[in-house]
């Protein structure tokens, strides 16, 4: 594959963004075509952040089509629900499975999706389900790991990223990519990378 088209959705305050501006950067890094377009959502922590990354495309439009993606990232379950539609089948999904319930859910206007419910709907869509715990972030000097550092990670290591980049090129560009915490992120890239995943194969 020379190609890759990467759908990433979360919320505000989870560093959806910086993963894609990463990964252009380390695509550009070593001389790969990349254009990352991030829609914002409310400038606010908790507000709906999306971000269409296509790599290899030397002109590549801003939108990747739906039933487009290669690969599909969610790091909140219920903003998961709206990366299925750009699946294509064979798709790799991987979600950060974290619990942020909006408003209107707090005050039981609307129901938070289950995560069985999530799982199915992304299977259905053809794709392979690549599911990671917020419960089961490693803890580095007290503080629990860069979730979307630990995401990236896993990116690197379950899904048809790995044919784009190594682990050594991620880490490089993390490390010139942070002027602070470069450590702490180079441990979340890493048990991202080395850590363990459940995966579900769609039938």
């Amino acid at each position: 594959m020379k190609e890759l088209d990467i759908y990433i959705a979360g919320l505000g305050g989870q560093g959806i963004l910086t993963i894609g501006e990463l990964l252009t950067e380390a695509a550009h890094h070593k001389g790969m075509y990349a254009s990352f377009y991030p829609t914002k959502g409310m400038s606010q922590r908790g507000g709906f952040v999306q971000g269409q990354l296509r790599l290899g495309r030397e002109c590549a439009g801003q939108c990747i089509p739906l039933m487009g993606a290669d690969v599909a990232v969610a790091m909140e379950r219920s903003e998961a629900l709206k990366a299925i539609r750009y699946l294509k089948s064979g798709a790799d999904f991987l979600l950060f499975d974290s619990v942020w319930p909006t408003a209107a859910m707090l005050l039981n206007k609307a129901e938070y999706p289950s995560l069985e419910l999530v799982k199915e709907k992304i299977l259905g869509a053809g794709a392979r389900l690549v599911l990671l715990s917020e419960d089961a972030l490693p803890v580095h000097n007290g503080k629990k790991a860069r979730a979307n550092m630990v995401l990236l990670g896993a990116m690197l290591k379950y899904t048809k990223l790995s044919g784009f980049f190594s682990f050594s090129e991620a880490d490089e560009t993390s490390r010139r990519f942070f002027s602070r915490g470069a450590e702490e992120n180079a441990f979340s890239l890493s048990a991202g990378y080395e850590g363990a995943a459940e995966i579900t194969e769609a039938r």
